[in-house]
C-alpha cells in the first residue's frame, strides 16, 4: 500500500512540477488535452535551467528575477521546453500560433486585410502598409512585472502586453485559389510565428528584435515565451511506472 502511494504521489508531482501555474483553458493537439502556461516564463525561472547546463546563458532587459525572461530565441525556448520535460517527466513544448490564438481569445489580433483585386498588386501593397501604419509600437519596452497588462477571459496573464511570445508554427506562404482554398507555396522553419499586440516572424536565432530579424511588422518590444503543458505523461515515463506496478501487483 505505501509504494503505491509513493508510485501515484510520483506520478501527481510530475505533473505538477511546472514552474508556474497553467491556466484551466485547454488547447487540442493531436488528441491530446493541455494546458498553457498562465504567465510568460521568468527570468528566476530560466536561470534554473541555465545553472543546470540546460539552456544557453543570454542577457537580458530585465536583471529582475520575477519579471518575464526576454531576450531569448525561438532555440533558447526549445532548449528550455526540452529541460522542463526531462525534469519533470511531463512534456512541455512551445505552443502552435492556432493554439495560442485560442488560448489568447478576446486579446488575439485579426490579421486578415480587405479583399484586394488579384491583378492590381498595388491595392494589396497599399492594404499591407496601411495595417502596418495603424498598429500601436510598445510605449514601455522593459518587461513589466505579471499581471501589469490584466488577465484574458482564459486566465491568461499579460496576453498582447510589452512581450511578443515564441510559437512553434513555421513561417508559410499561401496562395488563394478561386474556389476559397488555399495553397501553401513555401514553408520556412528557420522563421517562426511569434505572437503579442500583433502577429509577425522572427527569424528563429534572433534574440532581440531591435537589432533585425523581423521577417514583417512593427518590431516587437521584446522576446518571451509561454509553454503548453500535456496532460499525458511522456510514454518512457509512464511505461516505467507500469512495470513497476506490475511487477509489485499495485494497480494504478
Amino acid at each position: 500500500m505505501l509504494l503505491a502511494m509513493k508510485i501515484k504521489v510520483a506520478i501527481t508531482a510530475a505533473a505538477l512540477a511546472s514552474p508556474v501555474a497553467l491556466t484551466i483553458a485547454p488547447v487540442t493537439s493531436g488528441g491530446y488535452r493541455s494546458k498553457i502556461m498562465t504567465s510568460q516564463v521568468t527570468s528566476r525561472e530560466y536561470a534554473r535551467c541555465v545553472d543546470d547546463a540546460g539552456c544557453p546563458r543570454v542577457s537580458h532587459a530585465s536583471a529582475i528575477s520575477d519579471r518575464p525572461m526576454v531576450g531569448v530565441s525561438w532555440r533558447d525556448a526549445m532548449a528550455y521546453a526540452e529541460w522542463m520535460t526531462n525534469k519533470t517527466g511531463v512534456l512541455h513544448r512551445l505552443p502552435t500560433d492556432e493554439e495560442w490564438v485560442f488560448a489568447a481569445g478576446e486579446k488575439a489580433r485579426d490579421e486578415a486585410l480587405p479583399l484586394a483585386d488579384p491583378v492590381d498588386p498595388a491595392q494589396a501593397w497599399i492594404a499591407r502598409y496601411e495595417a502596418e501604419a495603424n498598429r500601436a509600437r510598445p510605449v514601455a519596452l522593459d518587461p513589466q512585472p505579471a499581471g501589469t497588462f490584466g488577465r484574458n477571459e482564459n486566465g491568461l496573464n499579460d496576453i498582447g502586453g510589452n512581450i511578443w511570445e515564441w510559437t512553434n508554427t513555421c513561417f508559410l506562404r499561401m496562395t488563394l485559389r478561386p474556389n476559397g482554398a488555399t495553397q501553401v507555396t513555401n514553408t520556412n522553419c528557420g522563421v517562426r510565428v511569434v505572437q503579442g499586440a500583433h502577429r509577425t516572424y522572427m527569424t528563429d536565432f534572433i534574440r532581440d528584435p531591435r537589432t533585425g530579424g523581423c521577417a514583417a511588422g512593427v518590431p516587437p518590444a521584446n522576446l518571451g515565451f509561454r509553454l503548453v503543458v500535456e496532460d499525458e505523461r511522456l510514454p518512457a515515463f509512464r511505461g516505467m511506472v507500469e512495470k513497476i506496478a506490475l511487477k509489485f501487483r499495485i494497480r494504478l
